[in-house]
């Protein structure tokens, strides 16, 4: 029974009311019994110690149970017990979203904690996180440019390629329209409605094929948006000047030169935004506001069914009401 009322709601509560009844029924059925009680007097009760009452007069009150009962059935049929079952249709259309990441020595400038690659990796897992429902790709670049993961779902994956990704790790230099012309491959053939890319360096485009505005007329032709974020402090910053042989490195402070012009030039054209982001903080307000300006769209219906359940307290009702009926006429029928 209780199971059966997990999921019931009740249309009409007003009938609850009724309720009310029932203690005046207990009164009622009271007063009668008083009324229609004998009296014997007796000397002594001596001779009765040790007599059972009969089954009959034990249970002589269960026909005031099973009508309370049969009442309380019907004013809760009354009252439309109903069940929902409801369901949702939901239809997404994520956006693809290809990021493009300066993997240069120049990545490891100081001026972020503990760098600036580091920094870039860490808000850029929390944006992935943020937008379960895209796909999302990612391209490095250096002197060159190559697809660490395809445009994909699991994210996962992607999370778990930063940590493959180490600065210096391709030909020196910083080829950023390699790096965006590489992106635009991996997007352009993708059916999304929205295609984004989001080019992340930290300095001047000095090495690669093709020039970065050349890459940016490639990226709207097929109708891509490129955000472009500058990674870097103002003025100096303590960052890889030589790196040896066994590894180690060769700091100094070093003037930070980000070619804003151009990178603005590439969001202007393709209709994206440049930003420039000078520690991690506003790196973060930057993918949150890029994650604002791309939302994907989530279309949803709603459906509800609706279930009556009177009757099955309706027909309980009148099995309670017969059986006080045989029993009051049979079994407690009463003789003048």
């Amino acid at each position: 029974m209780i199971s059966y009322f997990e999921d019931i709601q009740f249309a009409e509560k007003h009938w609850f009311w009724l309720l009310l009844l029932l203690p005046l029924m207990v009164i009622w059925y009271l007063i009668k019994l008083k009324k229609y009680e004998g009296e014997l007097h007796f000397s002594s009760f001596e001779n009765f110690a040790g007599i059972n009452s009969s089954i009959k007069a034990k249970w002589r009150h269960i026909n005031l149970v099973l009508r309370l009962l049969a009442v309380s059935l019907i004013i809760m049929a009354l009252a439309r017990p109903q069940s929902r079952s409801s369901w949702k249709d939901l239809k997404t259309e994520g956006i693809d979203i290809v990021i493009s990441m300066d993997v240069s020595l120049s990545m490891l400038a100081k001026d972020f904690k503990p760098n600036r690659l580091e920094v870039a990796k860490d808000v850029l897992k929390d944006f992935i996180d943020a937008r379960p429902n895209d796909k999302i790709g990612l391209v490095i670049f250096g002197g060159e440019a190559f697809t660490q993961c395809p445009l994909t779902v699991d994210h996962k994956v992607i999370k778990n390629m930063f940590g493959e990704i180490k600065a210096g790790m391709m030909d020196q230099g910083t080829a950023i329209g390699l790096g965006l012309a590489d992106a635009v491959a991996r997007i352009k053939d993708s059916k999304a409605k929205s295609k984004v890319i989001i080019l992340i360096s930290d300095g001047v485009s000095n090495v690669g094929e093709i020039a970065p505005l050349t890459a940016g007329e490639i990226a709207r032709t097929f109708g891509i948006r490129v955000y472009t974020i500058g990674v870097g402090s103002k003025g100096k910053a303590l960052q890889p000047v030589a790196m040896y042989p066994n590894g180690e490195m060769e700091y100094d402070y070093v003037d930070v030169d980000i070619d804003e012009v151009t990178m603005g030039k590439i969001s202007e054209m393709t209709g994206g935004k440049y930003f420039r982001s000078t520690d991690k903080e506003s790196l973060s307000n930057i993918y949150k506001v890029i994650d604002k300006m791309e939302k994907t769209i989530i279309s949803e219906k709603s459906f509800t069914n609706k279930a009556e359940h009177f009757l099955p307290l309706g027909v309980s009702a009148l099995v309670l009401l017969l059986l006080e009926f045989l029993l009051r006429r049979i079994v407690f029928k009463s003789i003048p």
